[in-house]
């Protein structure tokens, strides 16, 4: 009776621990296409990050964290034109944990990436965001964020 009572208490502390447990996730992103002519379209990647959190900007280079990069899948009816553009202010800070100076976005930013469709058709393109969010205390794993934009 009592290994009984004990594997019931332990159970119910499992349980409690497990819904406590918050999954961080500091980083909202979303994703959408702007029409510039019929065959020519923006791809927009838009996070919004809770106040305190930051991620890495796409040119991020230090020895810790990990640059915010837009992997774009091959499409055979269009093709990326360009590098991805900034739309947003990066902040430029020295981190106290380094002292290397790092660069990151805070509040909103924007990733934009210009396709050229080879005829005005309608196709998706699909892909990852990845990034990592840090905070003043803690860095996340790096995370890949899965997108489909329909054009």
């Amino acid at each position: 009776m009592m290994k009984q009572i004990l594997s019931i208490l332990m159970l119910i502390g499992a349980f409690a621990m497990n819904t406590n447990a918050q999954v961080k996730n500091p980083v909202q992103w979303s994703f959408t296409a702007k029409k510039i002519t019929d065959k020519q379209y923006e791809l927009q990647f838009k996070a919004t990050i809770q106040p305190g959190w930051h991620i890495y900007t796409i040119d991020h280079k230090g020895d810790i964290g990990v640059a915010t990069a837009v992997n774009i899948a091959k499409n055979p009816l269009g093709d990326k034109a360009g590098k991805v553009k900034v739309v947003g202010k990066a902040v430029t800070m020295k981190d106290p944990s380094t002292g290397e100076m790092v660069k990151f976005y805070e509040n909103t930013v924007t990733l934009v990436q210009v396709v050229n469709l080879k005829a005005p058709v309608k196709t998706n393109f699909t892909g990852t965001v990845e990034y990592m969010a840090c905070d003043d205390k803690m860095c996340l794993p790096p995370t890949e964020k899965p997108f489909t934009i329909s054009l």
